[in-house]
């Protein structure tokens, strides 16, 4: 599907035009959003739209237009920016646009490694908003302060999000708005134990002791459409993750902190403990006979096996 330019040039993203024009050099356009819909100098269409405003001043033909909304810039799997790569790889530009340098990558390590294969291809690189032209010493000096700035300002988001987040630990808060089953997230953001939720978890850790099997026991809660605490189905990764779980007993870990916390407690220890004991009974070297599969389980999995084989010959 072809694209408009802002003068009204129609393009593909494979197009066949000359490597080097009259005018100048041939140039691809790379823009990358990292959250869908971001509007204003941030937009797709916005940083696109610079860039090619600056390919027209410059002289430069715009060949390639490759575009990545919602991806991260902090690695380089990114369907987009790996098409753009292999592009460059195969000389079919000249140079890369982008309207800011943290579109083409936020990480520092990435950066200069990207800058160094583009050079390798002879391929340079152009910002928008910021005096980086790799096809200079300074340009590469300005290229590299840059991007030390941007990783920079990365690493300092994500420590204050950390201590953000051990203030809050320090004061037995929840970091999110989703405590596990059994609690309630209060204005203050320490959890409240909600009793008919308690006594649900109560009755998973007994029950569990009895059948002694995560599998059986989701299977169990489904067929008595014990859903009133989950928005899907049990499964035996969601028994699992209750059982696991040290809050139930007072033991609150978040953030590094770990510490008692009486008013979260649940359940009494011996019983943790006893179930601890039944999961990891495998684990420990201890002669114990698993569960047998349930017959419904079990005719779910050969039909399972059944319908792959079926698809397999089909296939062949």
């Amino acid at each position: 599907m072809s694209e408009q330019s802002p003068n009204g040039m129609a393009f593909g993203m494979q197009s066949t035009a000359p490597l080097q024009t009259a005018e100048g050099l041939t140039a691809a356009i790379y823009a990358r959003t990292s959250s869908p819909g971001q509007q204003h100098g941030y937009s797709l269409n916005e940083q696109v739209r610079q860039c090619w405003q600056r390919c027209d001043e410059l002289g430069w033909t715009v060949s390639h237009v490759y575009r990545d909304e919602a991806v991260s810039g902090k690695d380089t799997d990114r369907e987009m920016f790996q098409k753009l790569l292999s592009a460059a790889e195969q000389d079919c530009f000249d140079v890369v646009l982008v309207w800011k340098l943290d579109r083409f990558s936020r990480s520092l390590m990435h950066a200069v490694k990207l800058e160094q294969r583009l050079r390798d291809w002879e391929v340079g690189l152009h910002s928008v908003t910021e005096q980086i032209d790799t096809t200079t010493p300074t340009g590469r000096f300005n290229f590299r302060s840059i991007s030390s700035a941007s990783e920079l300002e990365r690493d300092l988001i994500k420590q204050r999000s950390q201590m953000g987040l051990r203030a809050l630990a320090l004061e037995h808060k929840w970091p999110n708005d989703n405590p596990p089953v059994g609690y309630t997230k209060q204005d203050d953001g320490t959890l409240e134990i909600v009793e008919p939720e308690a006594e649900f978890v109560r009755e998973i850790f007994t029950r569990y002791i009895e059948v002694q099997s995560m599998p059986n026991l989701a299977e169990e809660l489904n067929a008595q459409n014990r859903l009133e605490y989950r928005k899907s189905k049990w499964t035996p990764y969601a028994v699992g993750e209750i059982l696991k779980n040290q809050l139930y007993i007072g033991e609150y870990s978040v953030a590094g902190i770990h510490e008692y916390v009486e008013e979260y407690q649940i359940l009494p220890e011996s019983l943790f403990e006893k179930v601890t004991a039944v999961r990891t009974r495998f684990q420990s070297g201890k002669e114990s006979k698993r569960q047998p599969m349930s017959k419904d389980r079990k005719n779910r999995y050969i039909k399972k096996i059944t319908t792959q084989y079926s698809e397999y010959l089909e296939d062949s």
